[in-house]
């Protein structure tokens, strides 16, 4: 088995790079293919059996380019996607609009039979936090959003090539947020910022050490660790299996279950209204680079079942959703981050 994978040196393509080596050494798979818009930044190590290949999806001849190195693979894996700068949008359409049509005509020109793509929670439209939803719950995203509204729109474009080349088997995974200790300080850069210093952030965090956690009314959410995420992209590749579905880990996060991560002596939770006030002056003075649209999608997404892929392909996680933040957490003041692969062509979340 040939997996191209593009997006390669993001948080999950470098996990799911290590699960498919794991996969060659078993036989699985025969090639891995590595596409990312800079490469990692030293060649070679850790993955030096990796084939890899620099495009970025914005060039004019991005298309042709893509569709070369898709020829012979019997699975493409996209993991294209940027959330930053949020503050110049024709980019992030660029890359994460554009830029995936480009993938999904190169995936249908070179005749690869199986395409895996990187959706989201964010592409779900306002639904319940209190009863779980499946896959079939309407995908029209969050429209002050960026990411929400861009997730939505692309797939909406997936829609259209499943009709268009209907022999091309298509797989979209939704996963909640993806955590894990070695993207956790592209995570805080790319959502505190300087705000708060690193080793600052994780001395407040440790458990115990917060007496009261803040937390937005009514806010539940769902996360899984970048391993368990790239499990579950292998076995969707592994077996062949179509559609869509969702991916978390348990239990769902909320205040109470934060702050019994956190150790908090208590919890104060504050109407969501508030948050995005803060997070919109913050990010209006330039002190942090989250725009308020983030707080508006965690406000409304709904919280999702994830019985399909345990059932249908045999998923589970290996960290709970608690593990995976703590993991997080601890690591937000790390020196390496993602290390061998500082330019990233995904983000951190993806």
């Amino acid at each position: 088995m040939r997996v191209v994978v593009l997006g390669a040196t993001g948080n999950v393509g470098t996990a799911l790079l290590h699960r498919l080596q794991r996969a060659r050494t078993a036989g699985e798979v025969d090639s891995i293919v590595g596409v990312s818009r800079r490469g990692p930044e030293r060649p070679g190590a850790p993955f030096e059996d990796v084939e890899w290949h620099r495009i970025d999806v914005r060039d004019p001849d991005a298309g042709p380019r893509l569709a070369q190195v898709m020829r012979g693979a019997d699975a493409v894996v996209d993991l294209v996607w940027v959330i930053r700068p949020n503050r110049v949008r024709g980019f992030l359409r660029s890359i994460n609009v554009e830029g995936n049509r480009t993938v999904f005509q190169a995936v249908a020109q070179s005749g690869v039979p199986h395409l895996v793509y990187a959706s989201s929670i964010g592409a779900y439209g306002q639904g319940s936090k209190t009863h779980l939803v499946d896959e079939s719950h309407p995908t029209t995203g969050t429209p002050t959003s960026h990411y929400g509204a861009q997730k939505a729109e692309v797939e909406g474009l997936l829609n259209d090539f499943e009709r268009e080349n209907p022999g091309v088997l298509v797989t979209r995974l939704r996963p909640g947020l993806i955590f894990g200790a070695r993207p956790a300080p592209e995570i805080k850069d790319y959502f505190i910022g300087d705000l708060i210093p690193a080793r600052l952030l994780t001395w407040l965090l440790a458990v115990g050490r917060l007496p009261v956690l803040p937390f937005p009314a009514g806010i539940r959410f769902q996360a899984v660790s970048s391993p368990d995420m790239a499990e579950a992209y292998w076995q969707v590749v592994r077996q062949r299996a179509p559609g869509a579905f969702n991916v978390a880990a348990d239990p769902v996060l909320d205040a109470q279950t934060m702050g019994q991560l956190l150790g908090a002596r208590r919890y104060l939770e504050l109407p969501v209204q508030v948050f995005k006030a803060l997070a919109a002056a913050t990010y209006a003075a330039r002190l942090q680079p989250t725009d308020p649209g983030w707080v508006d999608m965690a406000a409304v997404v709904p919280i999702m079942s994830t019985a399909k892929i345990r059932e249908t392909v045999g998923w589970k996680e290996t960290l709970t959703s608690q593990q995976a933040v703590r993991e997080l957490l601890d690591h937000f003041s790390g020196a390496e981050g993602l290390g061998n692969f500082k330019h990233r062509s995904s983000s951190p979340l993806e």
